[in-house]
Order: C-alpha cells, then sequence, then structure tokens
C-alpha cells in the first residue's frame, strides 16, 4: 500500500463549532452509505439493503449514522448487523460513561461530547453541556449513535470522503475520525474555559471590584462536569492505542497516539482548571472576609461617635434638681460645644487608624 497521507485531518480542516446545525429529530437514521475502495457507493439505500451490498461483493463496508434511536430501531439494527444485547442498551440510554467494550469481534466505544455556551462573566448559567456518541465497530461496518446535538458528525463524514485513501483502511478509519473529533471538540472547549478562569482571576485580584462568589462556584461546577466527561475516555484511548489484541489496523493504531496525545493535554489542563478555581474560591472568600471586617470597624467606628452625645445628652435629660451647671447661661452651648470636640477627636483617631 502506498505512503497515506495524515490521518491528523480534522483538527484544523474545519471549524468544529462551524460543523453545528439544527438539531435532527430523534430516532431517525441521519445517513447510510457503502463504501468500496475509499469511495461512497449507494446513496439511497436502508442499512439491510446497504450490509447485503457489502457482504455481496466481500469487500468495503457500512457507514450507519443514527440519532437518538428508539428501542424498537436499534433491536432491528442490532438484529441486521448482529449486535449484543449490551451494547443496543447503552446504545439507547443516553449519559454512559466512557467505556471501550469487546463482544467477539465487534467493538463498542462509548464517548462524551461537549459544547460550550457563551455567557456573561458573573452570571450562574449553564456553561457546558454534555451528550453521547456511541461507535460500534464491525469488520463491515461501523454505526454511529448520537445523543444530543453537541457535536455533530456531518462535517467529519463529508471530509472523510474527500479522502479516499483514508476510507480504505475500512471502517477503522471512521472510529479514528470520530474519536479526534470528539477530542478537537474538548480543545476547543477548553481554550474557551481557560479565557474564562482568566477573566475570573482578572476579577478577583483587581482592587475594589465586585466579586461574585456564585459565578466562581458555578463555572467550578462546570468544570467539574467536564472533567467527568473527559477524563474516563483516557482508558479506551490507551487500550485502542497499546492493545494488540484489538482489531484495528497497525496504521490507524499509529494515529490513534496523537488523538491519546490530545486528550491527555486535555485532562491535564482541565486539571489545572480545577486547581485554579479552588484557590480562586479562597481568595474571594478571604476578599469577602477583609471586606467584611473593615465594614464592621466602620460600623463600629461611627457607633463609637453616635454613643458619646447620646451618653452627654442621656445625663442632662435626667429629672435632678441638683446638677452641676444646671442653671448656667452658656450651659447649652457648652455642652454642644463638647459634643462636638469629642466627635471630632474620634474620628480624627478612627480616620489616623484607617477605620474611616
Amino acid at each position: 500500500m502506498p505512503p497515506l497521507p495524515s490521518l491528523r485531518w480534522s483538527s484544523r480542516r474545519y471549524n468544529t463549532r462551524a460543523d453545528k446545525t439544527e438539531k435532527e429529530p430523534a430516532n431517525l437514521v441521519i445517513d447510510c452509505g457503502v463504501y468500496v475502495e475509499g469511495r461512497r457507493l449507494l446513496d439511497q439505500c436502508t442499512y439491510q439493503q446497504a450490509l447485503d451490498e457489502v457482504r455481496k461483493r466481500g469487500t468495503g463496508f457500512v457507514w450507519l449514522g443514527l440519532m437518538e434511536p428508539s428501542n424498537e430501531l436499534m433491536t432491528d439494527v442490532a438484529i441486521a448487523f448482529g449486535l449484543h444485547e449490551l451494547a443496543v442498551e447503552d446504545a439507547v440510554h443516553a449519559h454512559q460513561r466512557p467505556k471501550l467494550e469487546r463482544y467477539d469481534d465487534i467493538l463498542f466505544l462509548v464517548l462524551r461530547t461537549v459544547r460550550y455556551h457563551e455567557h456573561e462573566l458573573n452570571s450562574v448559567a449553564e456553561i457546558v453541556d454534555t451528550g453521547d456518541i456511541m461507535v460500534f465497530l464491525g469488520a463491515d461496518f461501523v454505526i454511529t449513535v448520537r445523543h444530543g446535538d453537541q457535536t455533530g458528525l456531518a462535517g467529519v463524514r463529508k471530509v472523510l470522503e474527500a479522502n479516499p485513501s483514508q476510507l480504505q483502511l475500512g471502517p477503522a478509519s471512521v472510529l479514528h475520525a470520530v474519536a479526534d473529533h470528539v477530542v478537537d471538540a474538548y480543545v476547543d472547549v477548553t481554550q474557551e474555559i481557560e479565557d474564562d478562569v482568566a477573566e475570573m482571576e482578572e476579577a478577583v485580584f483587581t482592587p475594589a471590584n465586585k466579586i461574585v462568589i456564585e459565578a466562581i462556584y458555578q463555572l467550578k461546577r462546570e468544570v467539574v462536569e467536564l472533567r467527568r466527561a473527559v477524563k474516563p475516555l483516557a482508558l479506551p484511548l490507551q487500550l485502542l492505542t497499546h492493545d494488540q489484541r484489538l482489531p484495528l489496523p497497525k496504521e490507524i493504531r499509529r494515529y490513534m497516539r496523537d488523538v491519546t496525545d490530545h486528550h491527555t493535554a486535555v485532562t491535564e489542563q482541565i486539571m489545572d482548571f480545577d486547581e485554579s478555581l479552588s484557590a480562586l474560591i479562597n481568595a474571594a472568600l478571604a476578599k469577602v472576609s477583609v471586606q467584611q471586617n473593615t465594614d464592621m470597624r466602620k460600623i463600629s467606628a461611627y457607633a463609637a461617635m453616635a454613643a458619646v452625645p447620646t451618653m452627654i445628652a442621656g445625663i442632662y435629660g435626667m429629672n435632678f434638681d441638683h446638677m452641676p451647671e444646671l442653671r448656667w447661661t452658656y450651659g447649652y452651648g457648652g455642652v454642644i460645644a463638647l459634643m462636638v470636640l469629642l466627635c471630632g477627636l474620634l474620628y480624627y483617631t478612627f480616620h489616623r487608624n484607617n477605620w474611616l
């Protein structure tokens, strides 16, 4: 076989955000194609017709794409392609943990998809939402099952169909392309989160800036959700890269290393986000505590200043006949002057000690 071009096609040949389309209806066959020698045949056919064509030719493979299939549709597909019932059950129900399972000669890979939502810095809205992509890989077929519209695969299919030399590697090339596309989405989301964390750090450490603690907690919660979606995929990628017992071509296994490296970098970056946000929470709480102490000092200072005239007025408000200077002509003015003088001395003292 002649040398193949790099399979690192999906990272920057198209923008993963630009690949978004309107949400497809559920329980739908998105696309079904027959690929022979890297070329697509039979544009309009059912998955049973496509599978019959491939097995009649004895070469090529079927790529079937499903969107949130019902139990009935998935059962029919399982009968046609010989899928295991446990894997079929997982494919019907979303929110599965990333994993790789083998049922005889069929591999079942679960990936979590992620999407970033634009938001205001101090908002507490959802920032990251997740979905699922399941991949069934057989000797002459690959089935992709999507849950959620976080990461579409139309662009992946289009790019692969434009590169027949990649599709000649068989259905494993589709598995690599899907995994690469999902990990590229992880990279995009972590870059957005990195900007959010940087803005949050600037807000926290800017003097006299109002801090919304809830926004930091919300960002940390979203980072935790992102970590739960991304981190468990490490083991399946390691198996696809290094486990020689899995039915993957050597060429695909080599290119899976690049996907694994990118995933490792993303995972480490997410862990850094988690640590940075924990430090930000502590810093923000300390800043709020300092502000509260400052406010309490001001309140105490003003209360002390108010207590002096209150005390003097209270003493001269008592109804006794014999009190010092009670009938003094300048008594009222003298008492007022004394109040002002004492309050002024207290204000000067508190101001000099940075209480006011």
